[in-house]
């Protein structure tokens, strides 16, 4: 199979599954940590009243970057996994546009060649060339199995 050509900046989409992986277990792992964060912001909020509130305050304050921080995470992990399908996707539809625009190609060659008398005269040639070619290969082969 052939390789692409990849620009610089260009990945390929399975790198960008990969990627897409790594982001969504990050997320995951920083949900979990946010929740854990949150829990104990909140039980340390019911024990203490008033002795440890700028405490509270500064838990409560890094657990919401904290929360931001895993959002923004999900958001980035999601847009990597949509480009890995867009990637996937556009090469289906190249293919297949590739494809077709070679059957047109063959066609119009061919229309050219058996539309005109001097080129098709010339395809016969070429046919009567190559079966020769062939019949005597088979025969030279004949011939050494037979010694």
């Amino acid at each position: 199979m052939a390789t692409q050509t990849q620009t610089p900046r260009q990945r390929s989409a399975a790198a960008k599954r990969g990627a897409a992986t790594r982001k969504r277990n990050a997320a995951k792992q920083s949900a979990t940590t946010t929740r854990a964060s949150a829990r104990r912001t909140r039980s340390s909020a019911s024990v203490s009243a008033r002795t440890s509130a700028r405490s509270t305050a500064r838990s409560a304050r890094t657990t919401g970057v904290q929360a931001a921080h895993t959002a923004e995470r999900t958001v980035d992990a999601a847009g990597t996994q949509f480009g890995a399908v867009a990637i996937s996707a556009q090469r289906a539809l190249l293919t297949a546009v590739g494809a077709l625009a070679s059957a047109g190609d063959a066609i119009k060659r061919n229309a050219q060649i058996y539309t005109d008398s001097d080129r098709l005269s010339k395809q016969l040639d070429r046919f009567e060339r190559r079966g020769t070619r062939l019949f005597d290969r088979g025969r030279r082969q004949v011939r050494r199995r037979t010694r």
